[in-house]
């Protein structure tokens, strides 16, 4: 059933649902804008360890994020797309990949 559906019929509880890539679960829990997101069901990773807009806290039944700084003991969801393994991980640190393909470029220059 897609997740949405769930909402309209007014389930209490929603379950696990299977991701159609990697057919393994994953978590719909809704966000205040009225969509959805798909958290990697029973997951909690170490908040400080998660790019900031990567990390989601589920607080009285939605999901919300939160780009402060979190508490080194603070745990934090990610969406099951960063950890689908059929799914391409998206660009998390964009300035990371283009410190990449910078030293990539010098080296090709070097050698």
């Amino acid at each position: 059933m897609d997740p949405k559906e769930l909402w309209r019929t007014g389930q209490d509880q929603i379950q696990p649902v299977d991701c159609p890539q990697c057919r393994l679960p994953w978590e719909p829990v809704p966000t205040k804008d009225h969509d959805w997101i798909m958290l990697e069901p029973d997951f909690y990773a170490p908040a400080h360890t998660v790019p900031p807009r990567q990390r989601w806290y589920v607080r009285q039944g939605w999901a919300v994020q939160d780009d402060s700084c979190p508490r080194p003991s603070q745990q934090c969801r990610i969406a099951h797309a960063l950890a689908c393994p059929e799914q391409e991980l998206p660009d998390l640190w964009q300035w990371l990949t283009a410190l990449r393909e910078e030293t990539l470029r010098r080296a090709g220059r070097l050698f």
